[in-house]
């Protein structure tokens, strides 16, 4: 915070805020408590309220609608009360904020009004001064990537970045769905380089902690530091860059970023959920710099290569499996990697705490309830493609953060219809659909039945202009496109 407001209030009183704000800090973690609450809240006690003081309803309306629920907490837990939580504007900050800069607003507060987490999906651990990551998975290496007809453009892009000083592209744009090994590869790079160029200066993170990391950044006068961190790398290597979407100034500061690397030679890798033209809310000059480099996508495996991802969990883990059971399993789970490994993972575990040697009828007999769940005959792929092909939006932009009228319609009907169809729970619905909380797709869902129930007529806009449809023949049109 930058300062906390007692008005009058007493030592007793004093000190419940200080533990109000602790109590915050640790139900949403140090980082967020940091960006959102540090620099631009005051609190006060008085007649029964938490009165919270930002700078502008911005700020307001996001802690309310992010941390309303451990606020009430954290509030409960130290007073012992359900006591109300009201927000004001504070001169004071609104001055100190002023003070700041048009750069903060205009970076930060364009990132922030999207959809920004604060929790970083790190997959390393920062070495102090050399602007490098240790992959948090070192067993993802290059080595241990099962090739197969699905991914050997991937994987062969991926040997040149590690072999050649200076390739012929750049940068190296791997696409695919869920679960097909995309992270696989990017850390295989990343551990392969530590490896056999140990001296090479590269960098792997996520796009969601490249945003983090330029939002505090901005915040803390720090700029030149993260762009220093950032460009001076040999290897740059973003998972998940569809994050960027809808976030201008940090696509910018990506852009420039990319820029400055791609001049000195060397080499940045991406991972995307989507293919860079099918990423909404991308602008142009990033896209063409996608594009101008190696786009490859990665399919979901073949059963061969399904069979050897299973052989070598199994031989990972010093286990035999059957051959008939490796086929079984290769054959009921088609979508992707992880569905392979938790299938394995589970008969080895059974055969280990079973002291049962792994058999054909052991595995079909605990495997039932896990196939019926993560294989059903439609997929939310399949969902994702009808709806957005009949709302005339992008995939990607069922993931994004947008809540215009057709998107947001668009994705109620895609959690309705995952619902409906598959054996998904909505916090496996929610992640699927861009990270949203299993409450988003339960109202969705609720929304969704009114609807239906109500036969209502539905406004969207697309290409050709303004298009109206009854819920019931929106819902028809889509599950015989499904089940096409």
């Amino acid at each position: 915070m930058q300062g906390v407001v007692t008005d009058g209030l007493n030592r007793t009183q004093d000190s419940q805020l200080q533990n109000i704000t602790q109590a915050i800090a640790e139900k949403i973690g140090t980082q967020k408590f940091k960006i959102w609450f540090e620099s631009s809240t005051s609190f006060s006690l008085s007649e029964g309220y938490l009165k919270i003081g930002v700078p502008n309803t911005f700020i307001a309306n996001w802690i309310e609608n992010r941390f309303s629920k451990e606020l009430k907490q954290a509030v409960e837990e130290v007073t012992g009360s359900k006591t109300k939580i009201i927000f004001n504007i504070d001169p004071q900050l609104v001055e100190r904020r002023k003070a700041v800069g048009s750069a903060l607003d205009g970076s930060i507060e364009s990132e922030q009004k999207e959809k920004f987490s604060c929790q970083a999906n790190i997959k390393g651990t920062a070495r102090p001064g050399t602007g490098k990551t240790l992959s948090r998975k070192p067993e993802l290496t290059l080595e241990t990537f099962v090739t197969g007809p699905s991914n050997e453009l991937a994987y062969s892009a991926a040997r040149s970045i590690v072999s050649e000083n200076k390739v012929s592209f750049n940068p190296l744009f791997i696409h695919g769905g869920y679960g097909v090994g995309k992270t696989h590869l990017l850390q295989g790079i990343c551990n392969a380089v530590r490896k056999t160029c140990p001296g090479t200066n590269w960098l792997y993170l996520s796009a969601e902690d490249f945003v983090n990391q330029f939002v505090l950044a901005l915040k803390t006068k720090k700029l030149e530091a993260f762009r220093s961190r950032m460009r001076q790398t040999d290897l740059l290597a973003i998972d998940d860059i569809h994050f960027l979407a809808g976030k201008l100034s940090t696509q910018e500061e990506f852009l420039h970023t990319f820029n400055s690397i791609d001049l000195a030679g060397k080499k940045v890798v991406l991972a995307s959920d989507a293919h860079p033209k099918m990423i909404g809310q991308l602008s142009e000059k990033l896209v063409n710099r996608f594009i101008s480099g190696m786009v490859v996508k990665i399919e979901s495996p073949d059963f061969q290569t399904r069979c050897e991802i299973c052989r070598r969990f199994a031989l990972q883990r010093k286990t035999y499996v059957p051959d008939s059971v490796i086929k079984y399993i290769a054959e009921q789970l088609r979508s992707n990697v992880r569905e392979l490994h938790g299938a394995m993972l589970k008969v080895i575990a059974y055969s280990a705490l079973a002291s049962r040697k792994v058999n054909l009828h052991m595995v079909m007999e605990i495997l039932t309830e896990h196939i019926s769940r993560t294989d059903p005959i439609v997929h939310i792929s399949d969902i994702e493609s009808a709806v957005a092909a009949f709302f005339g939006i992008n995939i990607a932009e069922l993931h994004s953060p947008k809540k215009d009228r057709t998107i947001s319609l668009a994705r109620h009907f895609s959690m309705y219809l995952a619902r409906k169809h598959t054996n998904m729970s909505s916090p496996e619905i929610g992640r699927c659909m861009g990270n949203k909380n299993h409450a988003t797709v339960l109202l969705a869902c609720r929304k969704v039945e009114d609807q239906i129930k109500r036969n209502a007529e539905l406004h969207w806009q697309c290409a050709v202009g303004n298009k109206i449809s009854k819920a019931r023949t929106i819902l028809a049109k889509l599950e015989n496109s499904i089940a096409g």
